[in-house]
């Protein structure tokens, strides 16, 4: 939960309003039965293996190494787009405070800070890291649940009843875009090799998950909108419902929340972006430079500086909407890789009785692939752009790294 819940739900009541009005909470419920299916796919997949790394595990199983490498190279890209997005929100959120954080000028040079503050924690040890992760993670729930606990007996659900659906493009579009919101689930299967009894409790960790945050993020849409319905002309909507609702103290009181919360997802991306790269470079994927451990505070300090820039390189060429797009255009590559791998995965593996299974066998994971392809169909030329380009970096790295392998092997053979 803590991995799905971040920094998309403080800004995305926003944009779905804009892009569907009063039908905003029906888009959220689309967004959640549509990814429930995604994460069903992943359970049954997840219940046959016990090994750490989730799609990449899954991916190479099916596909080979190369196709193994660039699901994890595009769930690091993912990751690092994440940290650029939530880097950028989080500002929107602290010029509540200092309004000047949100000027053409400063604004970049905030998010450039922001992540150079993430790059030099973990930088210098996981403990500072994850110490950080944990304050941020305990402070950042409540304002929300308060939200909705004022903001219940002020809904309209007269007019999110009978609201108009919108055209079939700009709900495409408005449904890619929340999924923003949802993305984040599969963190459980990637750390299976770490679970007591993997096979049987990521699946149910992950269907009860989907569920209990489709729910939440529902009864904030339908708050948000019926309170104030100006929201959509705002980068910090909760805080102005908030404000709407308990006054000055209480958008203050949610903005902090905000603030607290996207930088717990912020961390979290750090945390766990450049331990890809390192993972990655330890497989003989990319070269060995990522792999290298500072002599003095242990950490992958070289996967870390490199994930820093790129997040910063980012972070200051684009928005949240665009770079909630990039993340969620690639995550979704991911997860229609993964889903396409579980035929392969059913035929091949062993099969056990108390596996998870979906009724109706391969029915649900063939809509969550058509799905998944549906979906990055409705991204922007710019965002699929940003996401070809990335790819290609990362096949390059392989490549580089495949051809040393070749090298040293003929020279060994020499020898």
């Amino acid at each position: 939960m803590n991995g799905i819940i971040g920094s998309g739900i403080f800004a995305l009541p926003a944009v779905a309003m804009q892009q569907a009005g009063y039908f905003s909470p029906w888009v959220f419920l689309i967004a959640a039965l549509l990814i429930t299916t995604i994460a069903l796919s992943f359970a049954r997949a997840a219940s046959f293996f016990k090994e750490t790394g989730g799609p990449i595990v899954y991916t190479t199983h099916s596909f080979g190494r190369f196709v193994g490498f660039q699901t994890g190279w595009l769930l690091y890209i993912s990751r690092v787009a994440g940290l650029a997005a939530s880097s950028n929100l989080l500002v929107s959120y602290a010029s509540w405070f200092l309004p000047a954080l949100d000027t053409p000028l400063i604004r970049p040079m905030a998010v450039a800070m922001l992540i150079s503050f993430y790059t030099w924690i973990n930088y210098i040890g996981v403990r500072n890291s994850l110490t950080l992760l944990y304050v941020l993670t305990i402070l950042k729930l409540a304002p929300l649940f308060l939200l909705v606990l004022f903001g219940l007996p002020s809904t309209e659900l007269d007019a999110i009843i009978g609201a108009s659906v919108p055209e079939m493009r700009a709900l495409g579009e408005a449904i890619l875009i929340l999924m923003y919101a949802f993305i984040g689930f599969e963190v459980a299967v990637i750390n299976a090799g770490e679970s007591k009894n993997p096979k049987a409790d990521i699946p149910i960790a992950l269907v009860t998950t989907v569920a209990l945050v489709s729910v939440f993020y529902i009864a904030i849409q339908v708050v948000s909108i019926s309170v104030d319905p100006a929201i959509a002309e705002t980068k910090t909507p909760l805080a102005q419902v908030a404000e709407r609702l308990i006054g000055p103290i209480g958008a203050s009181i949610l903005a902090l929340g905000a603030v607290f919360s996207i930088a717990g997802s912020s961390a979290t991306s750090m945390l766990v972006g450049p331990r890809l790269t390192f993972a990655l470079s330890k497989q003989e994927t990319i070269p060995k430079w990522f792999a290298a451990v500072h002599p003095k505070f242990g950490t992958p300090g070289n996967s870390i500086l490199f994930c820093g820039g790129l997040g910063i390189l980012l972070g200051v060429s684009g928005g949240f909407v665009w770079l909630a797009t990039v993340s969620t255009l690639v995550r979704f590559i991911t997860y229609a890789l993964t889903i396409a791998s579980l035929p392969r995965i059913e035929k091949t593996m062993d099969k056990d009785p108390r596996q998870f299974a979906i009724p109706g066998g391969l029915i649900v994971p063939v809509f969550a692939f058509l799905l998944s392809i549906w979906l990055v169909g409705h991204a922007s030329l710019k965002a699929w752009a940003a996401a070809i380009f990335l790819s290609l970096i990362g096949s390059a790295f392989y490549f580089i790294r495949r051809q040393r392998f070749i090298t040293r092997t003929a020279q060994l053979k020499q020898r």
